[in-house]
Order: C-alpha cells, then sequence, then structure tokens
C-alpha cells in the first residue's frame, strides 16, 4: 500500500506498514489508515478497528473465533500483500468491508453478499433469534414473508430459526434474488424458503402469513442526497423510497391485513424515518421495539390493528 495514498482533503498517512506484521500489528496500522481517513462505519461494524480486524482475517483466512490464538501469528507475504490491497480499496473507493469480502454475518449467520443487495444490518436480527418472542408463540409461526428480502438475510434466517415454518422471501429485483438464491442453497433450506419476485404483495394474491416481517427502502429525498460515499455503493433502489421515504411502507401498511392471519404479526423497519412515520400517520398504534444490542426504528402491528386502518 502507498502509505501516502488518501482521499481528497485529508492528511496522508505517513507511518509505514510494519514489515514483517503480526495479525495484530495490521489491524492496528488498519485502524490508524481508517481512522486518519475518515471513512463511514455503518455495513455491519461502527468503529475502525473492527473494520480492519474484518479485513485482515479475511485477508490471511482466519476465523474470527480463533482470534485469541491467532493475534500474535506472523503473516506472510502474500497474505500481507492481499490485506494492505484491502485496505487501499476500503479507502480510495470507500466500498462498505462486506463487499470487499463478500461476506456478512447476521442473526449469527454468515451471508454472501455483493453490491446487487444491502449490506445486512438490521436489528431485526435480534427479533428474529428470540424467534419473534415474546410477541408470538413460535409454534403459531408456520409461514413467515420476508418482504424486500435483498440478500435473504431475513428470511433465511427466520426459517433457521424456526425450523417447523416456511418462508417466501419477496423482492421486487431480479438481482436481489439472484442473491437470495446463492444464500438459500448455502444454507440448505431451499425446501423451506421460497424466493419469489413481487412488488411487496403484487405477487402474492391470496398469501396469508402468521409474520410478515420486513426492511424495506425507507430514504428520503434529503436524507438520499447527505449519504455517506460507502452507501454509494448500495443499490438505490434498496434505500430510496420517495420524497419522504415511506413510499414502500405505505404500500405495506395498506395491504398487510389481507396477507396475515387473524392472529399475526406486521414488523417492519423504518430507521430515520421513525419520525416522519409517526407524524404522516399519527392515528396508528405503533408498537415501537426496544433492542438489547442497539438500533431501533422498528415497528410491530397486529393483524386485529391493521384491520381497523385505513392508510393510503
Amino acid at each position: 500500500m502507498n502509505p501516502t495514498s488518501h482521499p481528497p482533503g485529508s492528511e496522508p498517512v505517513t507511518l509505514p506498514a510494519p514489515d514483517p506484521a503480526t495479525v495484530e500489528q495490521l489491524i492496528h496500522y488498519g485502524t490508524l489508515l481508517f481512522e486518519q481517513s475518515e471513512l463511514w462505519f455503518g455495513h455491519g461494524t461502527d468503529n475502525a478497528f473492527d473494520e480492519a480486524a474484518e479485513l485482515v482475517f479475511f485477508g490471511a483466512g482466519l476465523r474470527h473465533e480463533d482470534a485469541a490464538d491467532v493475534y500474535s501469528q506472523q503473516l506472510g507475504s502474500a497474505e500481507r500483500a492481499a490485506i494492505l490491497t484491502l485496505f487501499e480499496r476500503r479507502i480510495a473507493e470507500r466500498i462498505p468491508a462486506a463487499y470487499l469480502t463478500q461476506r456478512m454475518w447476521f442473526a449469527g449467520h454468515e451471508f454472501y453478499v455483493d453490491e446487487r443487495v444491502l449490506v445486512p444490518r438490521s436489528p431485526i436480527a435480534e427479533l428474529i433469534e428470540a424467534q419473534f418472542q415474546p410477541w408470538i408463540a413460535p409454534e403459531k409461526v408456520r409461514r413467515v414473508l420476508d418482504v424486500g428480502t435483498g440478500s435473504g438475510c431475513i428470511a433465511i434466517a427466520s426459517a433457521l430459526a424456526l425450523p417447523g415454518a416456511h418462508v417466501d422471501a419477496s423482492d421486487v429485483s431480479d438481482d436481489a434474488l439472484a442473491v437470495t438464491a446463492i444464500n438459500i442453497a448455502k444454507h440448505g433450506v431451499q425446501a423451506r424458503v421460497r424466493a419469489i419476485r413481487s412488488d411487496v404483495f403484487d405477487a402474492l394474491a391470496g398469501e396469508r402469513y402468521d409474520v410478515i416481517v420486513s426492511n424495506p427502502p425507507y430514504v428520503g429525498d434529503a436524507e438520499m442526497a447527505d449519504l455517506p460515499a460507502e452507501y454509494r455503493h448500495e443499490p438505490a433502489t434498496g434505500l430510496h423510497s420517495g420524497s419522504d421515504g415511506l413510499d414502500v411502507v405505505r404500500r405495506i401498511l395498506s395491504a398487510a391485513a389481507e396477507h396475515l392471519e387473524p392472529h399475526g404479526l406486521l414488523i417492519v423497519e423504518v430507521g430515520n424515518s421513525e419520525t416522519a412515520l409517526v407524524e404522516a400517520l399519527p392515528q396508528v398504534p405503533f408498537t415501537w421495539l426496544a433492542f438489547e444490542r442497539g438500533g431501533g426504528g422498528v415497528f410491530l402491528l397486529t393483524a386485529e390493528q391493521l384491520e381497523s386502518l385505513n392508510v393510503r
């Protein structure tokens, strides 16, 4: 890596990479580079150290589970070169680490990702790990729908958490569904997870579910214009949803009741658009979920609540 490589307006990094280098030394070197380059973290990690560690472990072919045993391991020239190339691309191109490694963990499972889909990062993972408890008994969940599945992480993680459930993973993007198919095969859930091309509920007439879950596009025009460079690598259709970010959410709310069983639940992430949604639809009795590991902007509505709404 050229130690003076840096984005316009930032101070150049003057320290050379350690040579030879241990795993720990390269992680600390990457941390320094990332902090000085003022990268944006929001695609699975929230700090320079964790991002550098992921790229070092990937570049060296190591497992994070073995971290304590490999920090002092000295890396060969080929491994070191591969890692420094990853650092260089992360800085120069502002590519999220998950696209460089083509992997991300969600609800404890590893998923394949590339720039056809958003990087998995939803707090809904925590709810899936809990089998959607305490909001519904796991034994009542026989069918799940994931609207806007992207990589398929929510759908597949739900199937893995609920071995008795069948899951439909829907998306309007053929590119996204191609990635979903890769992950369905990767996790061996072909018998219980079905990828469906559907624009929200358009291809799902007559289908009913115990749980409908969605992490849809919810970024409005103003926020879209201000997104950090890292987010520009993600498909815009997975982020942008009209002037206020709520176009797709409104469509979900207006028709979800037709696709839920009487005891069913709708769970939707709207992220930073939470305030805009509450202001736009003050009549809707949203339950906003709290998460032990952080994150928010996820609401829950019951089938009974949805039946009484008139959302357009």
